[in-house]
């Protein structure tokens, strides 16, 4: 495995744990209709940092794909997951 593809594939890995941990919080949320009240304020943070992660994993899992298997479309992939990265970073950087 090429170093980059090492480092995409830690990348990735870390992107859909967060992504689907998001989301099992997001299910937990919703069986909890005594709660309700508590959780509603956060209901649109958790489904935006949702979003977010799924596709942060999706546009990395892609740019994994295309340095393994060396398609031209690759550059533009790995563009994308810088770009996805810097997003992330930009929204959940402590102000």
């Amino acid at each position: 495995m090429r170093p980059l593809a090492a480092l995409l594939a830690i990348v990735m890995g870390s992107a859909v744990a967060l992504a689907s941990g998001l989301l099992l919080t997001w299910i937990v949320i919703l069986f909890l209709p005594s709660d309700e009240a508590r959780f509603a304020p956060e209901h649109g943070a958790l489904i935006r940092a949702v979003l977010v992660f799924t596709a942060f994993a999706a546009v990395t899992a892609a740019s994994f794909y295309g340095e393994q298997r060396e398609r031209r479309w690759r550059l533009g992939a790995h563009a994308a997951t810088l770009a996805m990265f810097a997003l992330a970073v930009w929204l959940y950087w402590p102000k």
